[in-house]
């Protein structure tokens, strides 16, 4: 079972519902090589459990030492870490970088409410986008829509309100999805990889041999054809979908889905030449030049990969760089990507 490290605010909920206690420690600002971005998050249970990271094990354990002082005063604490720093267990950033963490307890104090974390958990269930802004001198929050905020959202980047130094607005958009049309054997590593990378993964597959539950343990299966599939599946923004059976029946039905949403990655498994015939089908479809320019094919970034894990491992990094790098776009990466 792969821990879910995107579940910050429910396993902080779960530890205090569960009479734990708990608090919640956010990153608010960087300078330097900070490893983490602005916004990640740690839970800490009132035992000195651990969930999240808000520097990748440099200062956790002062965070937690701070953290168990918050659930005993009820004060929010916010606290500042560089390379220079002495403390036990926080020696400071071995990459030079500076963070700030805001630490809050769970429903005493100036903390969190209980009644606001779960509608906050409830929001992130319901793949609702919302941010919740604090006031860095009373610690009051409240929720914040996109349509307040469209360009944070748009980057998922969490940050201070322009103008407004005292009010961090910490962004919670709905999941990274992962659509994978065809339960074939590269299916296997590529759904367990974008789990581990915080994406839902969803496998979809009408022929009953392949998407079975023996070769797919633990994962989500849909026996649809793959156009209603992923029109049920929903696709938007912070959805990929990839193509994977080189079956035209299959994959150009959920190729035409994706390309009329505004998915933010659409790969598809295949040759050059496998390609060139697609692109063919898709134009006599009605779909022109840079409507199916939105498809990386061959899929992947050219890593020199051959078995099924590494062509998995090369589309979950081109997965990542359209994400992360969204005007990059595909150059001439054919060689080990060229399957038929």
């Amino acid at each position: 079972m792969i821990a879910n490290f995107d579940q910050i605010p429910e396993t902080a909920l779960a530890w205090f519902q569960d009479g734990r206690g708990a608090a919640l420690a956010t990153v608010i600002e960087t300078w330097g090589s900070a490893p983490r971005a602005v916004g990640a998050q740690l839970a800490i249970s009132g035992a000195g459990d651990m969930m999240g990271s808000v520097s990748g094990g440099c200062v956790e354990g002062a965070v937690v030492v701070e953290a168990l002082e918050t659930l005993e005063t009820g004060t929010c604490q916010i606290l500042e870490f560089g390379v220079s720093d002495q403390d036990a267990f926080a020696v400071g950033l071995a990459c030079g970088g500076t963070i700030r963490v805001l630490v809050e307890p769970i429903g005493s104090g100036q903390g969190w409410h209980e009644t606001m974390l779960n509608e906050l958990v409830e929001k992130r269930a319901a793949r609702e986008a919302v941010a919740v802004q604090t006031d860095l001198t009373s610690f009051n929050r409240r929720f914040v829509t996109p349509s307040a905020a469209p360009d944070a959202f748009a980057a998922d980047k969490s940050s201070f309100v322009e103008g407004q130094g005292t009010q961090f607005l910490a962004i919670h958009n709905p999941p990274l999805r992962l659509a994978i049309i065809g339960a074939v054997h590269i299916a296997q590593p590529l759904a367990l990889m974008a789990r581990s990378a915080g994406y839902d993964a969803t496998i979809i597959d009408p022929r009953s041999a392949f998407g079975s539950a023996e070769r797919f343990p633990d994962e989500k299966l849909v026996a649809d054809w793959p156009d209603e599939a992923l029109r049920a599946h929903g696709l938007d923004v912070r959805t990929a979908v990839v193509t994977l059976t080189h079956d035209p029946k299959l994959d150009d039905p959920a190729l035409q889905e994706a390309l009329a949403s505004p998915v933010f990655y659409i790969g598809a498994l295949g040759s050059t030449r496998t390609h060139a015939k697609r692109i063919a089908r898709l134009t006599e479809a009605g779909f022109d030049e840079a409507e199916i320019a939105r498809i990386d094919a061959p899929i992947g970034l050219d890593i020199g990969a051959r078995t099924p894990a590494e062509i998995a491992v090369a589309a979950m990094a081109e997965i990542t760089e359209r994400l992360r790098r969204p005007g990059t776009r595909p150059g001439a990466r054919q060689s080990s990507r060229e399957v038929a």
